[in-house]
This record gives structure tokens, C-alpha cells and sequence, in this order.
């Protein structure tokens, strides 16, 4: 556990990766609880997969655009303080989301929560980059995912308990109290943020040109797309698909609960891994292993076996998860993380949106287990795409 502490002045202190690790473990319980049951609260509002579906990719696009104009305020402001500012406002979303009743309140603030999870996200993302040196970017993701999915664990278990004994709404109220935890731990951990540009690129147009022309960050954009397409199929697709052939919510937490098992135990190994060996081969076995299990489930007609085949997935997602922010990063110049980190947190949006609006219209029109075959084309898809990533290994800046 020596990577975990640093010394000064003789005395063992927590490192920064591992404050913001430990930080992320407890706000990522919270985007656990409110994920299991995410998908459940809005189908109480549309009673229909496909309409979910579609709500779900508006607001993806809503989410896309808002990484773009957020581009100022990402390269000027204080990245500690901007995030410490969006777990405040999450908290109050969550707790609108318990009491509320009404569908256009739910409309409303599910679109403004989407706006502004940019700036969480990308503060996030440019505080683990600054506390990570060149040769230990890729450990140091798999560090700080480890302990995120240690939390979507748990966080399934905790939701589907609270939910099955009190009701639906007072899992935002248990999200929003982790939140606020996680806001104390972040402010006493005198975590400091870098102060960014003094000079913003503002042109949005100009910012979308100029991430897009380059080859190399259209690739590792779309590599980045494949891991949370895969999750819309396990945390949206699935719940609703299981709670319509009736399994409980409590029987959906501990899917999602065995789905994390093989993120916490393989992560970082991988990460490791994709430092010492190269992005482009970790990449490679991850998509085409996923994409072989997807295509496996489409053949049979037992939901628990199916069930076992995306659990078995997960091994091929813990290739993928910690490494391609990592590769993304590896492949930026100076400061161009200030400017491209935020359009690259799209790649997120993109992955949900294909993934979203394709399962849905493909849900109109073929039986649900065609939905493998779609998630298997796609990961086979960025498998090919894999190939076209560039040879970037970690240790041998080192010189090993």
C-alpha cells in the first residue's frame, strides 16, 4: 500500500491520488444509488422502454452540447472549487427528485442535472490528471476506478434494500446525504485545483473543428464511446428489461452488484498492465471479449444465464474503463487538456446516445434479444478502431 501515502517531513501522509480516490469511492456511491434506480424512476413517469429510451438521448444531447459551451469556464476556473461547487448543486437535484410528483418538474431538472454534470465531470477528470505524473497516469486512473467501483458494489445492494423497504424516492434522499459527505471530505482534504487559462477559447464552433480534425483524438474519442455504451445496456436496458419479466428492484441491485465485482478486482491490474505493454493491445482484447460475450447472450432464452454472460462481460469493461481517459490524455500536448478534456467527456454522451436512441428504435420493431446482437456489432466495430490507436506506453518514458 506504499503508493497510497507520500512522506513529509517523516510523517506518512495520504497522497493526492489517494484523497481524490478515496473522494470519488464515496461520490460514486452516490451515482450508484441514483443509477440502479435511475432507469425505474423514469419508466414511473413513461410506462414505456422506448420512451425512456428516447428521454434518455435528449438529454445525452443535451449533455453533448453543454461540454462545448462549458469549454470557457473549464480552461478559466478554479477545477477544485468548480467541482466542490457541483456536488452542492447535485445534492439539491437529488432531493427535488425525491419529493417531487409532477412529470415536467422531472423533465426540468433531470435536463438541468445533465447540463451541469460537464463541469463535474471534466473538473473531475483535469484534478486526477494534475495530481498524476506522465509515467503513472494510467495506474493512477485504475487506482481511483478501483475504488469508484468499489462503491457500485455496494451501491446496487444498498439502493435495492432501500427502495424494496421505503420506496423509490428516499434513494435520492440516501444519494444526495453521500453526496454531501463527499463534499465535507473534499473540502478538508485541501485538495487545490489549478487556476487554468487566463486566455479562454470561446468559439464554439472553432472548438468543435479543431478536436475533430485531429485523427488521433477521433480515435481514442471513440475507444472512450464504447465503455458507457456498454453500460446503457447494463444499467438501462437490463433493469427494465428484468423488472418486466419480474424480478424485483432488490433482484436488479445485486445484478448491478456482481456486475462491479470484476471492475474492483481487475482495474488497476489492467491499468498496470496497459502501462508497461500499450494502450492499442489491452484496447484489442477488451472490445473483441465483450463483443463475444454479447453475441453469446443472443442465443439463449434463460434470463439468468444471460444475466451470468454480462457479469462475465465485466472483464473485458475492466480492460477498458481505467485506460481510455488515460490513453486520452497520454496522447494531449501542454495544456491542450484545458481545452479538448471537456469535448473528450462528449465521448461519454456519444456512447449513451448510440446506444440509447439505437435500443430503443430497435426495440420497436424486434424482440429484446436482438439488443445483443446490436451491443455486439458496436463493440466488434471499436475493436477495429482499436487497431488505429497509437503505440503509447507509459514505461518506457521511464526509460524501461
Amino acid at each position: 500500500m506504499a503508493i497510497l501515502a507520500r512522506k513529509n517531513y517523516g510523517t506518512p501522509q495520504p497522497s493526492g491520488i489517494t484523497q481524490l480516490s478515496i473522494i470519488g469511492m464515496i461520490t460514486a456511491l452516490s451515482a450508484a444509488l441514483m443509477n440502479t434506480v435511475w432507469a425505474i424512476y423514469m419508466d414511473s413517469f413513461f410506462n414505456s422502454e422506448v420512451l425512456v429510451g428516447l428521454f434518455s438521448a435528449f438529454l445525452t444531447i443535451i449533455a453533448i452540447v453543454t461540454h462545448f459551451i462549458f469549454i470557457p469556464v473549464i480552461e478559466k476556473a478554479d477545477k477544485a472549487k468548480l467541482y466542490a461547487s457541483s456536488l452542492l448543486l447535485f445534492m439539491v437535484f437529488y432531493l427535488i427528485f425525491a419529493m417531487n410528483q409532477s412529470f415536467i418538474v422531472m423533465i426540468i431538472v433531470a435536463t438541468l442535472m445533465t447540463a451541469f454534470l460537464a463541469l463535474r465531470i471534466t473538473s473531475w477528470g483535469i484534478l486526477v490528471k494534475d495530481a498524476s505524473s506522465k509515467q503513472g497516469l494510467s495506474k493512477n486512473e485504475g487506482l481511483v476506478f478501483t475504488f469508484s467501483n468499489m462503491a457500485f458494489v455496494i451501491g446496487p445492494l444498498i439502493a435495492g434494500f432501500i427502495s424494496a423497504q421505503y420506496g423509490l424516492r428516499w434513494v435520492f434522499v440516501a444519494a444526495a446525504a453521500v453526496l454531501l459527505i463527499g463534499f465535507f471530505f473534499f473540502k478538508f482534504s485541501g485538495i487545490k485545483g489549478d487556476g487554468g487559462k487566463k486566455r479562454t477559447d470561446k468559439d464554439l464552433y472553432k472548438n468543435f473543428i479543431d478536436f475533430f480534425k485531429n485523427k488521433d483524438r477521433i480515435v481514442a474519442y471513440l475507444v472512450g464511446s464504447g465503455v458507457t455504451s456498454w453500460w446503457i445496456l447494463i444499467y438501462l436496458f437490463m433493469p427494465l428489461h428484468m423488472i418486466r419479466n419480474g424480478f424485483s428492484d432488490l433482484a436488479v441491485g445485486y445484478f448491478l452488484f456482481a456486475v462491479a465485482v470484476p471492475l474492483i478486482l481487475l482495474e488497476y491490474k489492467f491499468s498496470k498492465s496497459a502501462g508497461k505493454i500499450g494502450f492499442r493491445r489491452v484496447f484489442k482484447i477488451g472490445y473483441l471479449f465483450v463483443a463475444i460475450v454479447a453475441a453469446a447472450c443472443f442465443f439463449f432464452t434463460n434470463l439468468y444465464v444471460i444475466l451470468g454472460l454480462l457479469v462475465i462481460a465485466s472483464v473485458g469493461m475492466a480492460m477498458l474503463e481505467p485506460t481510455t481517459e488515460a490513453y486520452f490524455f497520454d496522447i494531449l500536448k501542454g495544456k491542450e487538456r484545458y481545452r479538448f478534456y471537456s469535448p473528450y467527456g462528449t465521448s461519454i454522451d456519444f456512447g449513451h446516445l448510440v446506444s440509447k436512441i439505437s435500443g430503443a428504435v430497435l426495440l420497436i420493431f424486434l424482440p429484446f434479444k436482438f439488443i445483443f446482437v446490436l451491443f455486439a456489432v458496436w463493440m466488434f466495430v471499436l475493436f477495429f478502431f482499436s487497431c488505429k490507436t497509437r503505440k503509447v506506453i507509459e514505461a518506457k518514458r521511464r526509460g524501461i
